[in-house]
């Protein structure tokens, strides 16, 4: 199955301005699933806007903080009075921070962790009621491959994206067997521009965002369009864990197969970058 298990449905999309996101929003319209859509850049939103045909589904956004658990709920309540119920929820936002914990900034380390982890947890609160509602219900939390592989310099997202994890996996025990499907996705290298807009501390700030980025992407080997069919074919089939990128399996792989030695393998991975 693929987004046309979606059709005619109603879903939620974090962080829609771009890459996942918005790829996301593109085939879910195309198969006229109605949108609510939110991204903290308003230029970026309305050019995923853009790209959808208002004629195969009206789409509803707004500008909201993922890491403001007040702005996810005032867009909770906003959506609510528009609709009884939502048959998927995509938690999506998500920003990156590269740095030795030893240079890391306690601020920066907790900006992230509020969007990339609290914002999951609070938008999860906030839209269950409408997903209990549907006949089936489908939380999906983006985590990451770093979210079952620890990586240099990213103790920051590290945290957050095995905090992710954690939660969504607890969260699959806790709804088992009832008319809710929890779905956690794990990412790989996909060429999205979340290395262009990520804050740097120490020596990983020795480069430019374009330098990052292009360095990213020489390794981001999945597009986000491709992404978004992964996720949506599987979350149509109920999937709990849904690894995008070969590089994702090869790492939960490694895992498996070294499950404390892998870091020697990153950690030439990361020099060799």
């Amino acid at each position: 199955m693929t987004a046309e298990y979606f059709r005619n449905k109603k879903a939620l999309i974090t962080g829609a301005g771009d890459g996942i996101g918005r790829a996301l929003a593109q085939q879910l319209n195309s198969v006229g699933c109605q949108l609510w859509l939110c991204d903290i850049d308003a230029d970026r939103l309305q050019g995923t806007v853009d790209t959808l045909s208002a004629s195969k589904a009206p789409v509803s956004t707004r500008i909201v903080d993922c890491g403001s658990r007040e702005a996810i709920q005032n867009w909770a309540g906003e959506v609510a009075g528009e609709t009884d119920l939502l048959d998927a929820v995509f938690n999506n936002a998500g920003v990156a921070y590269g740095a030795y914990f030893a240079d890391s900034n306690e601020d920066t380390f907790q900006w992230l962790m509020a969007i990339n982890y609290w914002g999951v947890v609070w938008s999860t609160r906030a839209f269950l009621p409408l997903l209990s509602a549907a006949k089936t219900g489908h939380l999906v939390n983006v985590s990451s491959i770093f979210g079952m592989v620890g990586i240099v310099g990213q103790s920051a997202y590290n945290s957050a994206k095995f905090a992710v994890r954690g939660f969504t996996e607890a969260l699959q025990a806790e709804y088992h067997g009832t008319s809710i499907k929890v779905s956690c996705v794990h990412p790989g290298g996909v060429a999205t521009n979340i290395a262009l807009r990520a804050r740097s501390d120490g020596d990983a700030s020795a480069l430019s965002p374009q330098e990052r980025d292009a360095r990213f992407r020489r390794a981001a080997r999945t597009s986000p369009e491709q992404a978004a069919t992964i996720i949506l074919s599987k979350v149509a089939r109920g999937k709990p864990r849904i690894l995008v990128g070969l590089d994702a399996w090869f790492l939960q792989l490694l895992t498996q197969l070294l499950p404390t030695g892998y870091q020697s393998i990153t950690r030439r991975m990361a020099r060799d970058e």
